[in-house]
């Protein structure tokens, strides 16, 4: 199962999308992750490392409350009648 995981977490990082609007440019992976920021051509490594500390924060949280509801997905899944 964790090596499943492993493997679908590394597929998804390699899932890009970039958009590009008024003068910005941002670039996210499939992971959830911002790779790159540029803003008039000029790459913002700053608001990436915000953005994504910011992003890791509250999954640590969102995973937490998860756990405290039941276990999370393994747990919602149960009560479908299936598991993980």
């Amino acid at each position: 199962m964790r090596q499943q995981a492993m493997a679908l977490q590394k597929q998804l990082a390699e899932i890009t999308e970039t958009y590009e609007r008024d003068g910005i440019k941002v670039t996210v992976s499939g992971d959830q992750k911002v790779i790159r920021i540029e803003t008039d051509g000029e790459e913002r490594k700053d608001l990436v490392e915000a953005i994504n500390s910011a992003l890791r924060e509250v999954q640590k949280k969102s995973a937490k409350k998860m756990m405290e509801m039941g276990g999370g997905l393994s747990g919602m899944l149960k009560g479908f009648g299936g598991g993980i």
